[in-house]
């Protein structure tokens, strides 16, 4: 056992997420009152970790959420399949004008100064009309899955979507897979069904199957319920405020083994000072500070938890899973997207302290 965890050495799936798809229109550095054209990434915090493994990390990733048969829905799966992640789809029927739809994320990168905006049209998403019951769980666990995750986004979306974590989470450990979570509180979504009261109640009922907790400070306070420390951080770079929660956080929920997150100090949409931190089994690792030159920032604290789960499910020590997580992160800001474009050098390289001079 490592890391108090008794993580499954081998499984037809390293790693299995349970999330809702979407598509995320951006149109770069130009608001969306001014724009002319958009790209259209395909995304989901669940999936984007799954994506992350399977492309970048090399392992054998699934999914299982919500497909609509539609246009839309073809795009996404597609892109699903080209990231090399096994899909384990509930199908929808769209009715041609009302839906079902594939959820869509409005994102534009901003630029210096101006931050980047994000607003969503969920209405009617098949996602949120997840139930116990859609998966087969038992058959998608048969032939071994080694972790399973999934995240407070899907969560949030519906009465439904909560019940349907705790229905697969507790299959997971009935199938000796390792259980994690990213809290990702986004209040927009809670404040639409039932508020901070309700997150804290639901969240609360999904984290007692939980091994492996991301989320930082501000997460763990209004996802969980938990007040903040007594001793504030000096900067948004300074763990102590987090690792002053920890004990908080354990004390609730004794099962956690680990819980981890990124620390971020944002100087301009464009310009980031990054590290991570993680309290494993009882002892805190800290990743370097690193300047980051942002591109896309979307999808940076996913890339965080894929290579951090990748340390883990390889068995790295500790302060190397950290890093790996840490530097996955920081490369996946230099790409537009949610997923990765790394390569599994490139994340070794900077993990160790590589730099940006060209590669010949």
């Amino acid at each position: 056992m490592k890391y108090g965890l008794n993580i499954r050495p081998n499984g037809a799936l390293d790693f299995l997420s349970l999330g809702a798809l979407v598509h995320r229109l951006d149109p770069g550095i130009i608001p969306f009152r001014k724009a002319t054209q958009c790209q259209i990434h395909v995304s989901g915090g669940e999936f984007n970790c799954a994506a992350n493994l399977a492309d970048c990390f090399r392992m054998q990733t699934g999914v299982a959420t919500a497909m609509v048969d539609y246009p839309i829905g073809d795009l996404i799966a597609e892109r699903v399949r080209a990231m090399g992640v096994k899909a384990f789809y509930k199908h929808f029927k769209h009715d041609g004008v009302h839906g079902p739809n594939m959820a869509t994320v409005y994102s534009d990168r901003g630029q210096g100064l101006r931050p980047p905006v994000v607003f969503y049209n969920r209405c009617n998403e098949a996602g949120a009309q997840l139930k116990p019951g859609d998966f087969d769980w038992k058959s998608i666990f048969a032939n071994g899955v080694r972790w399973f995750h999934s995240g407070g986004i899907f969560a949030a979306l519906s009465p439904t979507t909560s019940e349907v974590i705790i229905e697969a989470m507790q299959a997971a450990k009935a199938a000796g897979a390792i259980v994690s979570f990213d809290l990702n509180y986004r209040a927009k979504l809670w404040n639409i069904s039932g508020g901070a009261e309700r997150a804290v109640a639901v969240l609360d009922r999904i984290v007692k199957n939980v091994d492996v907790l991301v989320g930082n400070e501000e997460d763990l306070q209004m996802g969980l319920g938990i007040p903040g420390p007594k001793v504030a951080a000096k900067s948004k770079l300074d763990p102590s405020a987090f690792i002053g929660m920890i004990g908080k956080v354990v004390k609730k929920h004794p099962q956690i083994k680990i819980v981890a997150t990124t620390l971020r100090e944002v100087h301009s949409t464009n310009r980031h000072s990054w590290s991570a931190v993680a309290w494993i089994d009882g002892k805190t690792y800290n990743a370097p500070t690193l300047e980051l030159d942002v591109l896309d920032r979307v999808g940076g604290g996913d890339g965080y938890a894929a290579g951090f789960f990748y340390g883990l499910l390889t068995g790295a020590e500790p302060e190397e899973a950290v890093k790996l997580g840490w530097a996955h992160g920081a490369l996946l800001t230099t790409f537009p997207g949610d997923t990765t474009m790394a390569t599994l050098e490139q994340v070794r390289a900077l993990a160790k302290g590589g730099s940006a001079r060209i590669q010949r």
